[in-house]
């Protein structure tokens, strides 16, 4: 066969275009631009889903209940030395103690019941004990003996915290405010059935019932000592004041000073309450008298809340009732019950009020502990602690444990976790009655400088500052915005258009602290000195234009005509410069006239409305300026972008102008225009350092124009410094970002909704 040779391709290059080439790139960057926008639109979306749920993750442990934990339960230490009287707690958890009805003070290792200290007080030989009360529990407070021989001793347990070798030791002592020698309260000898004392810095009270004697009835004895250092002595000078109440000692069944020494309270077996001012020691004087439960029941408890403005009354039924001082119509003080608790139905034992909030723990007949928070309402946790009956219980310094004594000589130590009680729903969002408050209000109050105030936190009040803010800057920018973009958009010439847009635009770059800035130290104290001015200018420029339109229809000819079309409105600038001039001129006399000189007070004395410096007017005018270009740029656009042929449509079919812009144009630019106050309002809600500077930052609801208000957004820029992370403070203001964040969210969810339908329904024009 014969080779046939057959020709070898050789490969060769396939030559691209340059129009290919650029085609295929176009390709390549029309996908990365997809998925770039693709991707930033998920991160978007991924970032606004991250910040809800670290919201809700920081808000969440406020509405947590509490919880108990048992840790030991251990026999009564030195059980030989007596009855157990009080139990009493220090603030580490780890040392108690156990006053006893044989004189004796026992301390103990909390979580184990070992005997740390025994210490007898210095009660005189022979004398025996017939009462016995605890003073104020904070910073370990006094307890005092009342003997049969008419005298009492006051004694302050106490603990010295060392670190030996890194190693925290309590070392516990007693001590003797008033001396180791007892103190005489009744010269005859009687013995003290009933007694109760508040020792103080620099005074002390002491009050006390004595038994019947041979000489008479026994008698309610107050003994205040105070305290005089002299500058050079080692030893205070004690300087004694005694009264007698007019008021029968029989029945008393408690007694209770406030921590001023200003205010006793005495309750009697039938449930009567007797509240005396004892300001002045030598005439306590009587002030009100009634009853604090009802007829069937007995008062089986009775404590202070923290702060000694409220009494809290346990019954044999089971109620704990809140008792505290509201001025009446009068303006006098008397007792009030302003809530109360159902904690159980059998009856109360003991009341053990917190320390630093305005929290209680209740412990009932069949051994069962609650924990509430009185202002909250809130029921924090409910357990059975013992199945014996309690004979006495203790709150730690710090609410998170409690040491409760049973009838079966057992100790039983249990941890807690309450670390949020003060925040409920009808605290945030609800009235609430608070202590020395003449009726339930909205109250927002994070922070005072008083060791017994109560934080309020009501949210109420910041969301009604919100609104009400947002409502006057939209009454000022939506007519301005509006009509504005209506002019700019269909009426102006396209030469004026191109200088009037830029400029109001520029006007949203304004940083809003320069706005708020300006409002606060130029607009507010303007507004003040010239608000007459203000109201006239306000009647005065649409007069003026009125009158300039109605003068401009006998202008020949041949004058209008020189004017090119859609220049009109350059023509009133002039015309509304010189109204408001005129109507701050006209103002001062017309004032003088009118209102006695000053709008102000007239309104003050006529309507009774006050009138704040920084009010709502002010940050009507200044968050209105900052949200016109927002409303403006986005509404222009909507109504330019008006396809033509549906103008020269309806302007063909013989409508005037003004009719093709009401019934075509608004309504085919309806959705962009809601868009833009939508999106306006919800600057408006977020607006920050406008309303921070240019309000008194007062949350207060009032209507008025002429008061002020504190939002969401500048409370939490206020309070947020100086809280304490992840404080209750802390987790509120939290919840306040969650609700504006929601807010917001809600409003545009159905912003955008009410959008899309307005542009099925005219998207057919």
């Amino acid at each position: 066969m014969s080779e046939i040779n057959t020709p070898i391709k050789q490969p060769h290059s396939i030559k691209i275009s340059s129009g290919e080439y650029y085609q295929r790139w176009r390709l390549v960057k029309d996908a990365i631009a997809r998925y770039a926008v693709v991707a930033g639109g998920l991160g978007v979306i991924v970032a606004v889903v991250m910040i809800f749920f670290y919201l809700l993750y920081v808000v969440y442990p406020l509405f947590i209940s509490a919880s108990t934990k048992p840790v030991s339960d251990y026999a009564v230490p030195e059980q030989a030395l007596g009855k157990t009287l009080l139990l009493e707690m220090e603030e580490q958890n780890e040392v108690a103690a156990r006053f006893t009805d044989s004189g004796h003070v026992v301390f103990f290792d909390v979580a184990t019941g070992k005997t740390l200290l025994t210490e007898a007080v210095a009660i005189p030989e022979g004398a025996h004990i017939t009462s016995f009360a605890q003073g104020s529990p904070i910073n370990q407070g006094a307890v005092i003996y009342g003997l049969d021989d008419g005298r009492a001793i006051v004694v302050k347990h106490q603990y010295k915290v060392t670190y030996p070798n890194d190693v925290r030791a309590i070392t516990p002592s007693l001590k003797y405010p008033l001396g180791e020698q007892p103190l005489l309260i009744d010269d005859g000898g009687a013995a003290l059935q009933k007694i109760a004392v508040k020792v103080g810095d620099d005074s002390s009270t002491i009050v006390a019932t004595t038994a019947d004697t041979e000489q008479g009835a026994g008698k309610i004895r107050l003994v205040n000592v105070q305290k005089e250092q002299a500058l050079f002595a080692d030893e205070a000078t004690l300087t004694r004041t005694d009264a007698v109440l007019e008021q029968s000692a029989a029945n008393i069944a408690t007694i209770l000073i406030d921590k001023d020494e200003s205010n006793l309270y005495l309750i009697s077996n039938d449930g009567q309450l007797s509240y005396f001012d004892i300001n002045n020691k030598t005439n306590p004087s009587l002030k009100q008298q009634q009853n604090v439960v009802d007829a069937e029941q007995t008062i089986t408890s009775v404590a202070f809340l923290n702060g000694d403005l409220s009494l809290m009354i346990g019954d044999s039924s089971g109620l704990v009732s809140q008792w505290s001082k509201v001025r009446d119509a009068s303006n006098r003080p008397a007792m009030q019950k302003i809530r109360s608790f159902k904690v159980s139905d059998k009856a109360v034992v003991s009341i053990n009020a917190e320390q630093r909030r305005k929290g209680f723990m209740t412990t009932d007949a069949e051994g069962v502990v609650g924990i509430y928070h009185s202002t909250a309402e809130r029921e924090m946790v409910k357990d059975r602690v013992s199945t014996a009956l309690p004979t006495a219980a203790v709150l730690s310094p710090r609410a998170n444990a409690l040491l409760l004594q049973a009838a079966d000589d057992t100790l039983h130590f249990w941890r807690i976790d309450n670390e949020h009680p003060e925040v409920s729903v009808k605290s945030l969002w609800q009235k609430v009655w608070y202590e020395s408050y003449p009726k339930p209000d909205y109250i927002w109050q994070s922070s005072s400088a008083s060791n017994d105030f109560e934080p309020k936190y009501s949210l109420t009040p910041l969301v009604f500052g919100t609104l009400k803010g947002a409502f006057y800057a939209m009454l000022v920018a939506i007519p301005l915005a509006l009509m504005g973009a209506i002019y700019t958009a269909y009426f102006m010439a396209p030469t004026m258009r191109q200088y009037v847009k830029p400029v109001i635009e520029i006007m949203g770059a304004l940083p809003t602290v320069i706005l708020g800035f300006l409002a606060g130290l130029w607009l507010a104290p303007f507004m003040e000195e010239h608000l007459a001015g203000l109201f006239t200018m306000l009647m005065l420029v649409p007069v003026g234009v009125m009158l300039f339109a109605f003068v401009w229809q006998f202008v020949p000819k041949s004058l209008t005509q020189q004017l090119a079309e859609g220049w009109d409105a350059a023509l009133l600038i002039p015309v509304i410069l010189f109204s408001g001039w005129f109507a701050f001129q006209v103002s001062v006399p017309l004032e003088a006239l009118l209102f006695n000189g000053s709008l102000r007070d007239w309104f003050k004395a006529e309507w009774g409305i006050g009138y704040d410096q920084r009010n709502a007017m002010v940050v009507g005018v200044a968050m209105g300026f900052a949200v016109i270009p927002t409303i403006f740029s986005i509404a222009e656009d909507a109504i330019f972008s008006v396809p033509k042929h549906l103008t020269v449509g309806s302007l063909a079919l013989g409508a005037t102008t003004w009719q093709t812009m009401i019934r075509v144009v608004l309504l085919t630019a309806s959705p962009g225009i809601f868009s833009a106050i939508m999106i306006g309002f919800g600057r408006a809600v977020g607006e920050t350092m406008i309303v921070l500077m240019a309000t008194g930052n007062t949350p207060v609801m009032d209507l008025s124009v002429f008061q002020g208000m504190r939002t969401l957004a500048a409370n939490i820029a206020v309070e947020m410094p100086e809280s304490e992370v992840d404080g209750t403070h802390y987790r509120v203001l939290f919840l306040a970002a969650l609700v504006l964040f929601m807010f917001t969210f809600v409003f545009n969810t159905l912003a955008e909704i009410i959008r899309q339908r307005l542009r099925e329904k005219y998207s057919s024009l």
